[in-house]
């Protein structure tokens, strides 16, 4: 299973040196990290002294335009006046989608308190026809800046490149 998280493949490009004149942000940019995450999933394990909570089995999280699907959901929170989310780990199966942008990978996460997304292994984003691979991938919400490495070699990993394919203007 892949994990599908949201990044303008088109602003990708330009990391991997590739000409788009296009901006380089991912839609991500500005993404509202106070906004409530509603969650469902069909079971949920509370480990209220560790301040986490787990949620197993077709998961689904919702923050503003983004949404984050998995098997696994491990959301650690602290609490106070009430519970609030620093944290989500996400396995098996993780697609994150924004607008017409998408991204997978092995694992996300998210880390509320940075605003910042990292997904790892097997990272394949995609916007429209364009498509990215690498083995992982960071995302700045604030400033929607977004570095995807290759990678060291290892199990399943061919390591060390950033790949991609982007559309180019079809010209008569």
């Amino acid at each position: 299973m892949r994990a599908k998280i949201i990044i303008a493949a088109i602003g990708l490009a330009s990391l991997t040196g590739a000409a788009v004149a296009q901006d380089p942000t991912s839609i991500l940019r500005g993404h509202d990290v106070n906004a409530p995450v509603d969650i469902a999933a069909d079971r949920i394990e509370v480990q209220d002294r560790n301040d986490r909570a787990l949620f197993i089995g077709n998961v689904v999280a919702r923050q503003g335009a983004l949404t984050l699907s998995t098997a696994r959901l491990r959301i650690a929170y602290s609490t106070g006046d009430g519970v609030d989310i620093d944290r989500l780990d996400a396995s098996g199966g993780v697609t994150v989608r924004s607008g017409d942008e998408r991204a997978s990978g092995d694992y996300a996460i998210y880390d509320l308190n940075e605003r910042v997304i990292t997904l790892v292994g097997n990272v394949e984003l995609r916007q429209g026809a364009n498509e990215i691979y690498g083995s992982r991938l960071t995302i700045n919400l604030v400033s929607g800046r977004a570095v995807i490495d290759g990678g060291p070699r290892g199990v399943d990993q061919s390591g060390g490149r950033v790949t991609g394919r982007f559309t180019v203007p079809q010209n008569d």
